[in-house]
């Protein structure tokens, strides 16, 4: 059974495929990134971006948490926090190099004064870069920007280690990683029943799935699931973390039941998950079990957290690609997406 060819003229398969290479290639990036400015006396760090480009900083902001010594804020808007000065790093992260917000979140960061580099293929941001002599990192085109994850990320953790906030521990790490993604790939992307990833999507792929993690580790792959499910599935999906749901959206398991009846739970966990959210996923589970319409649980294996957390990412991508076929829908094309670009164009 291999009928998602056809669904999928532009192989998303191949993109999705290939992340382990990815990763590969970005390291290869990363060791050749050449600073020709100072980043004195920084004091916090911002990145600037949007979609797969700021999911890049979220995962940075994952494996990176238990090292850096600076606030590290991921910005999603056109404007950058009040706080951001002279002693602000901000990355501009966008594949394109044309996404509007960041555009305008690096004009802002040129008024701040903050210190700025940036991560793209080209277009307009890096030509904003070079005009104002200012660091850029060129990563490669010809993917979907959600299918670059790695090509976000990867240079991120290798320019925090290069400016001296973080250790080479992490980008150790990934070494390991591309060898557990290398191991389990041909599993994935397989299209039977004995890869966990197609037997997950046949069981949730006609529901609203809520995926459910641990708040900033594995709530934040949460986040990249819900966007995979909503750019490659077509599919609505929502996400929150723990302890956070436990002190409100718990409740709202109550009413409404004959919507609820076509909600599926997804609960990430990970063996480092704080012992009490532990507790708490248990019981929330327990109080919540015969009122969602399935549940799955998803736990993966590595000997360190990069190593699952990343896996993590590569699995819930499978997971979506799958859903997509199930539905016979093109995972490549962002339609919506598109037809808002071209509205928003015409609106000074």
């Amino acid at each position: 059974m291999d009928n998602h060819r056809a669904i999928d003229p532009d192989n998303m398969y191949q993109s999705i495929y290939d992340f382990p290479d990815h990763i590969v290639q970005a390291l290869d990036i990363g060791r050749t990134i050449n600073i020709h400015n100072t980043y004195d006396n920084i004091q916090n760090i911002v990145i600037a971006g949007m979609g797969g480009s700021a999911i890049g900083g979220d995962v940075v902001k994952l494996l990176t948490k238990n090292e850096l010594k600076v606030p590290f804020v991921i910005s999603r808007n056109y404007k950058l926090p009040n706080w951001v000065n002279e002693n602000t790093l901000v990355i501009c992260s966008s594949y394109s190099g044309d996404t509007e917000e960041t555009l305008d979140s690096f004009d802002d960061s040129l008024n701040k004064g903050a210190k700025i580099i940036g991560i793209s293929t080209g277009g307009t941001l890096t030509k904003l870069l070079i005009e104002n002599k200012l660091d850029v990192v060129t990563i490669p085109s010809g993917l979907q920007p959600r299918a670059a994850l790695a090509l976000s990320f990867v240079p991120m953790l290798c320019l925090l280690n290069k400016l001296g906030f973080i250790s080479s521990n992490s980008i150790k790490d990934l070494n390991s990683t591309v060898s557990l993604l290398n191991d389990f790939r041909d599993k994935y992307s397989n299209q039977n029943e004995q890869n966990p990833t197609y037997a997950i999507a046949q069981r949730i792929y006609k529901t609203i799935p809520i995926i459910y993690g641990e708040n900033e580790y594995t709530g934040i792959i949460a986040l990249r699931w819900k966007g995979q499910l909503s750019e490659n599935s077509k599919m609505l999906a929502f996400c929150n973390d723990l302890p956070e749901m436990n002190h409100n959206e718990i409740v709202g398991w109550e009413n409404n039941n004959a919507l609820i009846d076509n909600i599926s739970v997804i609960w990430l966990k990970d063996k480092d998950d704080h012992p009490r959210v532990i507790s708490r996923q248990t019981a929330t589970k327990d109080i919540i079990g015969k009122i969602a319409a399935k549940h799955e649980v998803v736990s993966l294996k590595g000997d360190t957290q990069v190593e699952r957390l990343i896996h993590l990412v590569h699995y819930g991508d499978w997971l979506s690609y799958w859903c997509a076929i199930l539905h016979k829908t093109d995972p490549t094309p962002v339609t919506k997406i598109d037809h808002l670009k071209r509205i928003l164009s015409k609106i000074s």
